[in-house]
């Protein structure tokens, strides 16, 4: 809507252009002076009112703005107070996150350096038995070839002592018949009881041998 001084502003335009011109002039015209006068004189009545209207108008606002600036202000430091809030709970979880992920690695590499030193002296202590098991059974190995060895030594004499006996009773019974007689049964029956007697004595003669 139109103000009052717009409105007589508007009527003093439309006055003005429906005055007529002067004789031979395009830009004088011939106006009515009282009329004008009216026109001018309600302007200036009108004016006052207009100017405290627009100042009401302008207080309330500015009074709008301001109430506004203030509204604005709050909000923008209640969200500015609530970012700061949320930056520092955002900086304390990073900071417990930090400090978690790094008493979890802490824990992690305290844990591999038990793990790898149990290994080691699991590897340690498994290489030593391997070594001391091997080491007895070489020595057991010693002991048994050595005794192999010994007792094919003193078997092998035992043999060659059982032969040269064997022999000596050869020619012993060779002298009995030199001749080439038969034997009789009596020497039969001896030549027996002697191999029966050889026989049986052989296991005590072989212990005897191994015992010297």
């Amino acid at each position: 809507m139109n103000s009052k001084i717009e409105q007589i502003i508007e009527e003093i335009e439309e006055y003005i252009e429906n005055c007529k011109y002067q004789a031979f002039s395009n830009t004088k015209i011939i106006v009515d002076k009282e009329e004008i006068d009216e026109l001018l004189r309600e302007l200036r009545m009108k004016t006052p009112e207009e100017i405290k209207r627009y100042q009401k108008i302008i207080s309330n606002k500015e009074a709008i703005l301001d109430d506004a600036k203030q509204k604005a202000g709050a909000i923008i430091n209640e969200a500015q107070i609530h970012t700061n809030n949320l930056i520092n709970e955002h900086e304390i979880m990073q900071q417990a996150y930090a400090q978690a992920n790094e008493v979890v690695k802490q824990a992690t590499a305290q844990a591999q350096t038990i793990l790898d030193s149990a290994t080691q002296d699991a590897n340690n202590i498994r290489l030593a038995a391997m070594q001391y098991t091997d080491d007895s059974l070489a020595n057991l190995q010693n002991i048994i070839n050595h005794a192999i060895e010994s007792v094919q030594t003193r078997y092998a004499a035992l043999l060659s002592s059982l032969e040269g006996c064997a022999q000596i009773v050869n020619a012993n019974r060779a002298e009995l018949y030199p001749s080439g007689e038969e034997e009789s049964d009596i020497a039969i029956a001896e030549k027996a009881e002697a191999a029966k007697y050889m026989e049986q004595n052989s296991e005590d003669l072989s212990l005897d041998m191994l015992n010297n």
